[in-house]
C-alpha cells in the first residue's frame, strides 16, 4: 500500500475499532479501540510515509497518531515540531510511543532532553527524564549521575505521577547500570518509598527501585556466571 490518503487510512482504522478494547484502554487514559497488533500490521503494510504520518497526526485521533508514529521517518522532524507534538500528546500511549519511537531516534534528542527536563509541565518534564534514562543506560558519558541523584532525592517524592514514574525509572537504571552509585540509589529508594506498594503481576518485577535494582543486578550476575 503506497500513497494512501489519510481519509482511506482513517476509514480502515474505524473498521478496526473494537468497543471492548476501547473500554480496557480507557481505564489507562488511552482513548482508542484498535488492537495494537492489527495497528502494527497496518503500519507494516503502509511502510514509511512521512507526509501521511503528518496528516494522520493532525487528525488528533489517538489510533491515527499511534499509526503516524509507526509510519513516520523519525529523523525528519525538526526540534520545534517534536516539541509541539509532545505538548499535544495528552494520551499516555501516544506520549510514550512518541518519545521512544521517534524522539530517541531524532538528532535533536539531546537538546530536547535538556529543555524538557527543566520544563514546568510535569508531563513534558517526564519526557525529559525518559530521555535522560536513555543516556544513563546507553551513553552516560558527560552525565553527572551524582547530580541526577541529588535532584531525584529532592523532588521525586512529591512529583506528579507521570513525572514521578519517569524519575523512579531513571533512579533504578542508575542503580542497575552504575555499580558505583548503586548503594546510594537503593538508599534513596528505600527512604522515599516511591511505588513500594505498586501492584505487580506474578512473574513481573516491581517498579519499587530497591527491588527492581536488586532483581536486574541478580539477573546480570547470572548471565555473567
Amino acid at each position: 500500500m503506497t500513497d494512501t490518503t489519510a481519509a482511506e487510512v482513517m476509514a480502515e482504522l474505524a473498521a478496526l475499532e473494537n468497543p471492548k478494547i476501547r473500554e480496557v484502554n480507557e481505564r489507562h487514559g488511552d482513548d482508542h479501540g484498535v488492537n495494537l497488533g492489527k495497528l502494527r500490521a497496518l503500519a507494516k503494510r503502509l511502510k514509511t510515509q512521512q507526509e501521511l504520518a503528518r496528516r494522520l497526526w493532525d487528525t488528533e485521533d489517538t489510533a491515527a497518531r499511534l499509526l503516524a508514529i509507526l509510519v513516520c521517518r523519525p529523523k525528519a522532524f525538526e526540534r520545534a515540531e517534536l516539541d509541539a507534538m509532545l505538548r499535544a500528546a495528552h494520551v499516555p500511549k501516544v506520549h510514550d510511543w512518541l518519545v521512544n519511537y521517534v524522539v530517541k531516534k531524532n538528532p535533536h534528542a539531546e537538546e530536547l532532553r535538556l529543555a524538557w527536563s527543566a520544563d514546568p509541565d510535569p508531563v513534558v518534564a517526564g519526557a525529559g527524564w525518559a530521555l535522560t534514562t536513555e543516556r544513563v543506560t546507553k551513553k552516560p558519558e558527560g552525565l553527572d549521575l551524582a547530580a541526577l541523584l541529588d535532584v531525584i532525592e529532592a523532588e521525586m517524592k512529591d512529583a506528579p505521577d507521570r513525572l514521578q514514574w519517569a524519575m523512579n525509572t531513571c533512579l533504578s537504571h542508575i542503580g542497575i547500570e552504575h555499580a558505583e552509585h548503586r548503594t546510594r540509589a537503593i538508599d534513596i529508594g528505600e527512604r522515599l518509598q516511591v511505588l513500594e506498594d505498586y501492584p505487580t503481576s506474578p512473574g513481573c518485577t516491581s517498579p519499587f527501585a530497591p527491588t527492581w535494582i536488586a532483581e536486574m543486578v541478580r539477573r546480570g550476575a547470572q548471565r555473567g556466571s
